[in-house]
């Protein structure tokens, strides 16, 4: 029986191009390159949400003062329109150059098993289906318009009068600014936001059902990771989300320490445990390879043990045990071999368990953090924070 036509070329996986945004930007003309077109939406989003809401607060005197949050000092809001949403838009050019080549290189390094290639674009192809589903899409702006603006709603106090919002007779009001925000600025910065996570989970869903294929995983691979070393550079194409979840966290502690007389040190089990969890959850679904890397490695040290025992016996009774033949004790050629085969079992005994590199940890960590150093300047000056840098560095 031939094979299936699909199976003569490598499979083309996105988690960014596609799905109904996509097809409603491309029949507008907005799509061209994939950078372009992600430029384009970045600057649409921050007129649509950030500019009127400035605009409006202005117009109800609402911008500088006037109140005991105007506009100007939100920074939580600033944070949350200026670098939050346009990182979460333009770091999906990122998920698409780390993560588009990996189900291309699976097929072309052959680290699926051929019979198991029907299975392989089967789950490729489901995970293309569900990113590409408007009944997903449906699903996320119901939620954001519901659910998502009813979260929102409850977490304004109602004892505290803002641009967006004012407390009178125990009621919560929004302003003109406020109504903007919770029905445009809100929803859009939320359907965003948890895009990024279905395009997590759909990538989780697809890495657990490849690791559970027939894969190929020589133990002698020189990536130490069963030649599947490629797929922890996945991890890095979530790091805008890491990055724009860690500066949203920082805004809201910010207000805090500025408004509400809080302190940088009682947020720090906060930070550090935001920091720790949200690495670990994207480095998570990595660990779905374990089981076969476990195999891959006992069984490269079963085989390439007893070859090795062999090849030590011969060499023992070639060149230790007897000098019968009159040969020179310089092994020449064997005593080379011998130095290949300990190198290549050194491989296998340093093969790891998880294709995860300590360089995308330290960068994932690193993502993470960087949001939350200017918070540094709540309790040290910038020129004392300077000199100590430097009197650390040298």
């Amino acid at each position: 029986m031939a094979s299936p036509e699909p199976l003569k070329e490598p499979p083309d996986f996105t988690l960014t191009l596609g799905g109904p945004l996509y097809r409603m930007l491309r029949r507008s003309h907005l799509t061209t390159p994939v950078a372009t077109l992600l430029e384009g939406q970045t600057a649409i989003v921050v007129l649509l949400c950030w500019v009127p809401l400035a605009v409006l607060s202005w117009v109800q005197a609402h911008f500088l003062g006037g109140i005991k949050l105007s506009f100007l000092r939100d920074i939580e809001t600033h944070v949350r329109f200026l670098v939050s949403l346009p990182v979460l838009i333009l770091g999906e050019f990122m998920v698409d150059l780390r993560i588009r080549p990996i189900m291309r290189r699976c097929f072309e390094r052959n680290v699926v098993d051929p019979g198991d290639l029907p299975n392989f674009y089967a789950t490729v192809n489901t995970a293309v289906r569900i990113h590409n589903s408007v009944i997903a899409d449906i699903v996320l702006i119901v939620f954001v318009y519901t659910g998502g603006i009813w979260i929102w709603r409850h977490q304004i106090a109602s004892n505290v009068s803002t641009w967006y919002a004012s407390s009178r007779g125990g009621q919560v009001h929004l302003t003109m600014a406020g109504h903007w925000l919770a029905f445009v600025g809100v929803p859009i910065f939320q359907f965003a936001l948890l895009r990024w996570y279905m395009q997590f989970l759909v990538w989780s869903w697809l890495v657990l059902r490849v690791s559970r294929l027939k894969l190929h995983l020589p133990s002698l691979h020189p990536d130490r990771e069963g030649g599947i070393g490629f797929v922890g550079g996945s991890s890095i194409a979530f790091a805008p989300l890491l990055f724009a979840q860690s500066a949203l966290l920082s805004g809201q502690i910010a207000s805090g320490i500025l408004y509400n007389n809080a302190s940088l040190l009682s947020s720090k089990m906060t930070i550090l445990g935001y920091v720790f969890f949200s690495v670990v959850v994207v480095l998570a679904p990595l660990f779905s390879f374990t089981p076969q890397l476990v195999r891959a490695k006992r069984r490269g040290l079963a085989r390439y043990g007893n070859f090795a025992s062999g090849f030590v016996t011969e060499f023992n009774q070639k060149w230790l045990e007897s000098n019968a033949n009159g040969k020179s004790s310089l092994a020449g050629e064997d005593i080379q071999s011998l130095a290949d085969l300990n190198n290549s079992f050194a491989v296998i005994r340093q093969m790891r368990f998880v294709p995860i590199s300590a360089d995308d940890i330290f960068l994932l960590f690193y993502v993470a953090l960087v949001p939350f150093l200017p918070l540094l300047l709540t309790i040290m000056p910038l020129e004392q924070l300077i000199t100590r840098a430097i009197k650390l560095t040298f």
